[in-house]
């Protein structure tokens, strides 16, 4: 059963019994909250520097895509020079052009 099926059926099960709605609906708010809160903290971002360091390993995570991006686009440049200049060669070497490297 997913979480919001179990939430969804304890409501059910509260509001049959009796329970006022809207005092059920800011209880689970409020746990809400508390959860979100205790996650943050237990992961280290419950301070005030928690959102310019999440901001911090946005950018980093941009700069590290880039800069595999760039790295990638550098590869294959070099493949492709490599392999257009193993096949002038092959043509050079086909049209017996080679004496006029070698003198």
């Amino acid at each position: 059963m997913t979480a919001d099926a179990l939430l969804a059926s304890l409501m059910a099960q509260s509001e049959a019994r009796g329970v006022d709605m809207i005092t059920l609906r800011a209880l689970v708010e409020e746990s809400s909250q508390a959860g979100a809160r205790r996650a943050l903290a237990q992961l280290g971002l419950d301070d005030e520097r928690a959102r310019r360091d999440m901001d911090e390993l946005r950018e980093l995570l941009s700069a590290w895509r880039d800069a595999k991006r760039s790295a990638a686009r550098a590869v294959v440049t070099w493949i492709t020079s490599v392999a257009l200049a193993l096949l002038l060669i092959g043509i050079a070497v086909r049209l017996r052009l080679t004496e006029l490297v070698t003198g």
